[in-house]
């Protein structure tokens, strides 16, 4: 990502907006991770770029000990007033950081975090600081944000408000964020992967979901838009109202992945 720089903005009051907005990892997706790789209650757990703890929340009671990660303090906070979150470590740091004493790890997961990142120098530190020997990365992705029918037309307003070229913090990303993560994971060691894919169920949304959807995204982070956030929403509202006269939304079902590789030694 040459034209962009990361900074504390990125997700900057977004992290309020993840429960509604967010579609949530399905169970059999968390339950093919614990199979795969054998997990039953030891070991420790390390996830970067935790967010408001979504997928930490979720794989915790298969470790003795789980840590959350995030640079985001907004993110940290919300992920520990949510339930079950008590007996997680939540630790303020960008991936670059690490490993920040944190200690070794049995599995460290990246749950839609990892294109944010400098790959190639935290794939470098995952391997040679964080994970044991045996241990496994693992990358959890897919779901989309809102109905499918609705994006290109969501996408258009915040476009009128934010301008043609996608936001990201103080900055832009004119093309997208960073992929090739299995070419970097190869280089640094890695093997595998196996892949785990789960089909989700359709989901009925309203459209406070939407809005927080939306909202929930750093492309459309709500300090982005300043004084003109209300005239937003209510922009953003009136044309949920013209596409559904029952202010109901069926998002189509989608397709969640884990990722896993192991550690080269």
């Amino acid at each position: 990502m040459p034209d962009w720089e990361w900074d504390e903005t990125l997700f900057a009051g977004t992290a309020p907006y993840y429960t509604a907005g967010r579609v949530p990892y399905p169970p059999q997706l968390i339950d093919g991770i614990r199979r795969e790789l054998g997990l039953d209650g030891t070991g420790r757990l390390l996830d970067v770029g935790c967010g408001p703890g979504t997928l930490t929340l979720l794989l915790a009671p298969l470790f003795a000990e789980a840590v959350g990660v995030d640079p985001d303090a907004g993110m940290l906070a919300e992920a520990a007033r949510r339930p079950g979150a008590a007996g997680i470590r939540w630790h303020r740091a960008r991936g670059e950081d690490l490993p920040a004493g944190l200690g070794r790890f049995r599995v460290v997961t990246f749950a839609q975090s990892f294109h944010w990142m400098d790959q190639s120098l935290v794939a470098a530190r995952v391997r040679d600081h964080l994970l044991e020997p045996g241990g496994a990365w693992v990358h959890v992705g897919g779901g989309v944000a809102e109905p499918a029918p609705l994006q290109a037309r969501i996408d258009e307003l915040v476009a009128r408000y934010l301008g043609p070229v996608r936001r990201a913090g103080q900055g832009f990303l004119p093309n997208g964020t960073a992929s090739g993560e299995e070419d970097v994971l190869r280089a640094a060691g890695f093997t595998g992967p196996t892949r785990i894919r789960v089909d989700g169920d359709p989901v009925e949304r309203k459209p406070d979901d939407i809005v927080a959807a939306v909202l929930s995204r750093s492309s459309s982070a709500p300090h982005l838009f300043g004084d003109r956030r209300p005239a937003f929403e209510a922009d953003l509202r009136g044309l949920l109202a013209d596409s559904s006269a029952s202010g109901r939304f069926t998002e189509p079902a989608a397709t969640f992945e884990a990722v896993i590789w192991r550690h080269p030694d």
